[in-house]
């Protein structure tokens, strides 16, 4: 397997550790120190200044701890042999430790693996083999001497790399969990508007509508007491409108300090249907009512996505439905509720009040957070073409926790 051969120039620590154990093996060898592992066997074949030969060489390698730490181990387990043949330099053992400790830490994820191993496997082969060539227990210091070098910056290499990796997985995780955090508030911040703007839109468009077209009423017939008839219309939808908007506005305030004194209104239910059909009745509709058995005591979420897609099916009756009868139905069947509303469809004659198509992409949303299904289009019906809207929203786990 060839060893990659450094590209890249030495990082600065590497420059760094190379002068000082150059420095540091110039100032032994001046003081006289030197530290072969086994002078004294059998002699030594080079004296003198030639130790400085493998201290230079180990230095330079030094330079490549970091960026081909491979290559630098494997010429520097050379290096380090040819040292022994000399008086040796404990600066030039030092330094090759630490190209042990560099090939684990920097190297590729199988050298970090396969050192540690092949160092312990080296240890133990040379106190066997100094062993049974001495028959003396000096040659286990020999053994331990082997293992400091090898084995033990090995291991050392192998404990910091797992911590270094262990710390950038929990970086990378709390990255991810900071990510997710901010993709979960987006979201949150993205469904909270549209449930606002359903709210907003579902509370004033009734009210607008009906001002909108009595006033228009009001300014094309000279009539005093159709006029009078239609600005009272025109007021009561004004005032119970600003009530909403009050309620809306309660809701969204930010109550933490106590000074408002009051809660918001209580969201509205099935129970309020009635007075909904009555306003709207005032309003021009001619709407009936009726309710199947058992939708009392509804979920809320349930309760409050019926009475909105009730309210906004009458609001686009009066805008866009041809005279005649409207039908508002809700009835609980197999676990769902069912809200059918529905009205004459054909050419309007007189003032209407154009659509954005917002009513129905809220009754459309409020089913779908609900799970449930929506239908709305013209139908044939037994007196003629009517527009239907049919929701069905179903009552059971499948809407808990969901809120409107």
């Amino acid at each position: 397997m060839a060893l990659p051969l450094p590209l890249s120039r030495p990082h600065r620590d590497d420059v760094r550790i190379a002068m000082i154990g150059l420095l540091g093996g110039l100032l032994l060898w001046a003081l006289g120190v030197t530290g072969g592992m086994v002078n004294g066997v059998g002699g030594r074949i080079f004296e003198g200044a030639w130790l400085l030969l493998p201290l230079c060489a180990m230095a330079a390698l030094e330079l490549l701890r970091r960026t081909a730490p491979p290559w630098a181990l494997a010429v520097g387990t050379l290096v380090l042999i040819a040292d022994q043949f000399t008086a040796g330099s404990f600066a030039t053992t030092l330094m090759f430790t630490d190209l042990v400790y560099a090939a684990v830490l920097y190297g590729t994820p199988a050298a970090a693996r396969r050192i540690p191993v092949a160092t312990a496997l080296v240890t133990i082969a040379v106190t066997l083999g100094f062993l049974a060539w001495w028959h003396r227990s000096e040659a286990l210091l020999i053994g331990v001497v082997t293992g400091l070098v090898t084995f033990t910056p090995a291991t050392t290499g192998v404990l910091v790399r797992n911590h270094r990796e262990a710390a950038d997985a929990a970086r990378l995780r709390a990255e991810q969990t900071a990510l997710l955090t901010e993709m979960d508030r987006t979201q949150a911040v993205v469904a909270e508007r549209a449930r606002m703007a359903r709210e907003l839109h579902d509370l004033v468009a009734n009210h607008l509508s009906a001002i909108a077209i009595h006033s228009t009423a009001a300014l094309s017939l000279d009539d005093p007491d159709t006029a009078r008839k239609a600005l009272t219309v025109i007021r009561e939808n004004s005032v119970e409108g600003l009530a909403e908007m009050r309620r809306l506005i309660g809701i969204l305030r930010d109550d933490s300090d106590g000074s408002t004194g009051a809660e918001p209104a209580v969201a509205p239910t099935l129970d309020g249907l009635g007075a909904l059909v009555e306003q709207s009745r005032a309003n021009g509709l001619d709407v009936t009512l009726g309710f199947g058995d058992g939708v009392e005591a509804l979920p809320a979420p349930v309760g409050l996505a019926a009475y909105r897609i009730v309210q906004e099916s009458l609001t686009n009756a009066l805008k866009h439905a041809s005279p005649g009868p409207v039908a508002v139905a809700v009835e609980r069947v197999d676990g769902a509720v069912t809200v059918r509303v529905t009205s004459p469809y054909g050419d309007v004659d007189g003032p209407r009040v154009p659509g954005s198509g917002a009513g129905l992409v809220g009754m459309r949303e409020r089913t779908a957070l609900l799970r449930g299904t929506f239908e709305a289009g013209p139908e044939s019906g037994p007196d003629g073409k009517v527009w239907q809207v049919r929701a069905v929203l179903p009552v059971g786990p499948a809407e808990e926790g969901v809120t409107g």
